[in-house]
């Protein structure tokens, strides 16, 4: 079985991007991005109501960061400390080396290839740093960018569920994208 450990916590570069750790001086931009019901629209949780709720949605990621039982990382462009969006492996399964990828983005950088450079760069991460065997997305089938992103980054859809999930007071179908090694 996989084990992780995200001690030291690894920071990631891409060409443009930094990817670092998410701090409570980032609690404004966490603020924005989970409380604006446009970039929460196809992600079924509660949104974020105050800056205390932005904290809390820190201090949740820590907390499985400490436990090595998932990992997020601040999406920033490189010079920049203001955080743009946040990316990371949530619901990891170490026994199916398999775990979930997730991002969310400031509307404000939408459409500038942010997200796929981001998941490019961990998917590498995941198969080579975390020796992950597959990795999967699971989205709103309605949330066609999202689905452009994981077509352009080699995700391929397996399953689509219809009304599996229940929110917000009626029932949502999801999709589910995964990309093995190769």
């Amino acid at each position: 079985m996989l084990e992780f450990n995200f001690t030291p916590f690894p920071i990631i570069e891409t060409e443009r991007l930094f990817l670092d750790r998410v701090t409570d001086i980032d609690a404004q931009e966490v603020f924005e991005l989970r409380s604006n019901p446009e970039t929460m629209k196809y992600i079924p949780r509660p949104l974020v109501k105050n800056h205390e709720d932005a904290l809390e949605h820190i201090r949740i990621i820590d907390e499985k960061i400490e436990e090595n039982i998932g990992i997020n990382w601040g999406i920033r462009l490189k010079g920049n400390p203001k955080l743009l969006g946040i990316i990371g492996f949530y619901r990891m399964q170490p026994e199916n080396y398999r775990s979930e990828i997730g991002y969310i983005l400031s509307p404000d950088h939408h459409g500038k290839g942010i997200v796929s450079e981001a998941v490019n760069r961990l998917i590498k991460f995941g198969f080579e740093d975390l020796k992950l065997h597959s990795i999967e997305a699971i989205i709103d089938p309605e949330n066609h960018a999202s689905e452009k992103v994981l077509q352009k980054c080699g995700f391929v859809k397996e399953a689509h569920f219809k009304e599996s999930d229940f929110w917000d007071g009626k029932f949502r179908d999801k999709v589910i994208y995964s990309l093995l090694e190769k």
